[in-house]
Parts: C-alpha cells; sequence; structure tokens
C-alpha cells in the first residue's frame, strides 16, 4: 500500500491566499506568488512513491479549479480552523500512513517526503518543525483514526502551535525533520533568497 501525501491549498485570488504576505507586496502580488510556488511544489513532489492528493479551498470552487494538475485527485479541506481540516482529512483517508504539508514552503523536496514517510516506519507520528514554532509538515501512520482530542486547544498562527499539537499526541512516539521555512511575510521571502 503506498503512502499518502496531502498538500493544503486555497484557490489563488487575491485576498484570499497569503494575505499577511499581501499587506507588505500587494494582494495580486501575493496570489500570483502562492500560485507559481504551488505549481513548482506539486511538479517537484508529484512522485510515484505515493499517492500525490490535493486538499482543496473553497470546497467547490477548488474541485472545479483549473488552476491546479488535472491528473491530481482533489478532496474538499471543508469548515473550521486548520486542526478541524487537518483532523477531518487524518480521519477520512483510507487507513496507512499520510503525510500533510501545506503549498508555502519552498523549500520541501522529494527527499523531505520520503524521510517523513521512513520516519513513519518506526515512529507513530512526524513533524517537520518551522522556526517560528509552527510547523511545515505533519504526519501519522495511522493504524486506526486519530483520537478525538488531536488539534483540540493548539495556538494557531502562535510560537506553541507545534508544542500543543504535540500535547494532544500523548502516547505516539514522534520523530522530526529538518527546519523548514513557510512563507508568511515579505521578510521570509527576503530570509529565503539570502
Amino acid at each position: 500500500m503506498k503512502p499518502t501525501l496531502v498538500v493544503m491549498v486555497k484557490e489563488p485570488r487575491a485576498g484570499r491566499v497569503k494575505t499577511r504576505l499581501g499587506r507588505d507586496i500587494g494582494m495580486t502580488a501575493a496570489a500570483w506568488w502562492f500560485r507559481h510556488q504551488t505549481r513548482k511544489l506539486l511538479r517537484r513532489l508529484d512522485d510515484p512513491r505515493w499517492h500525490l492528493l490535493l486538499a482543496v479551498a473553497p470546497d467547490q470552487e477548488g474541485l472545479q479549479s483549473r488552476v491546479w494538475p488535472r491528473h491530481l485527485p482533489r478532496i474538499p479541506q471543508g469548515r473550521g480552523n486548520l486542526g478541524d481540516r487537518m483532523a477531518r482529512l487524518l480521519r477520512g483517508l483510507p487507513a496507512g500512513p499520510v503525510v500533510i504539508i501545506g503549498a508555502d514552503i519552498p523549500g520541501v523536496t522529494p527527499r523531505h517526503i520520503q524521510q517523513a514517510f521512513q520516519t513513519l516506519g518506526t515512529q507513530d507520528a512526524v513533524f517537520g518543525p518551522a522556526p517560528d514554532g509552527g510547523y511545515w509538515l505533519i504526519g501519522l501512520k495511522r493504524r486506526f483514526p486519530p483520537d478525538q482530542s488531536l488539534f483540540q486547544g493548539v495556538r494557531w498562527s502562535s510560537e506553541h502551535a507545534l508544542a500543543d499539537t504535540i500535547a494532544t499526541l500523548p502516547d505516539y512516539r514522534i520523530g522530526m525533520l529538518d527546519v523548514l521555512q513557510d512563507v508568511d511575510t515579505v521578510a521570509d521571502l527576503h530570509s529565503l533568497s539570502a
């Protein structure tokens, strides 16, 4: 059974994606950056070692979008905060290892994804930490559906997001990957190009 890589994407419309970056460089420029960053990422990660699946938002528009490659299967993210949406994905997919990433991490390579799945061979969960205290990747072995407490009480978009998420997995053996930078602001773009 092949493992599953889920990439969470939003329809790249000005004012809908990367709004913090948009405040720095303009909403249209931020949407353009996200669209092209995501295209490059999907080309790089479309690999026969795993099933690549897009979790799209908004649901209807994302399912019908012509922006994303047609050959990639899509499922709706649904409503709620990031934790609600990721928990729904982790509970709704068939049993087996699943890794979830966002599309705004330019440094992700197939090597990182393969390393995440290899880590799930010996660990129950894996994280790719971000320098701001959050994370760019979460993966679960998923022999059973995740507990209902998964992601409960996580302070999203804060320096506590990773620690809070780990706290919702009390008996899990947890592995860590490389620290990678996501792009939320123009300062993040500058630090990546430096």
